[in-house]
């Protein structure tokens, strides 16, 4: 029969044991993340290999490179085309958005007006200022 005794830690090895376990959790917990991101980057990297290899990637390369080149042009041919119809209906866009938000502003005073109650012509039934 074994007896489990605790034995009392000094300070000084209390003070070590928990340097020793702070200090080496942090490192396992960066080896591990180092070491994950070392066999994703090994992974991604033989599957692009496989991928050039295979000829698909190199035809997308190869397909954006031409896109790349022909953007010029594109480009000039964009700002060459005339616009006046997007124009004019931003113009009618904008009018209509100015039209109902001034139109709501007129309904919300009217609303606003109308629901305020009409002074009495009466005299007030309790006096104005208090007496101390």
């Amino acid at each position: 029969m074994t007896a489990n005794v605790d034995t009392r830690l000094a300070p000084r090895q209390r003070l070590a044991r928990g340097l020793k376990y702070s200090a080496v959790g942090p490192v396992d917990v960066t080896r591990g993340v180092v070491g994950l991101s070392a066999n994703t980057v090994s992974a991604v990297a033989a599957g692009l290999r496989k991928r050039y290899d295979s000829g698909k990637l190199r035809r997308q390369l190869t397909a954006a490179a031409e896109a790349v080149a022909a953007l010029p042009e594109v480009l000039q041919e964009a700002a060459a085309a005339p616009e006046p119809k997007r124009r004019r209906r931003r113009l009618v866009l904008a009018g209509v958005a100015a039209a109902v938000l001034a139109g709501g502003a007129v309904t919300f005073s009217i609303v606003r007006r109308s629901t305020r109650p009409e002074p009495s012509p009466l005299p007030p039934s309790v006096e104005v200022n208090p007496k101390p």
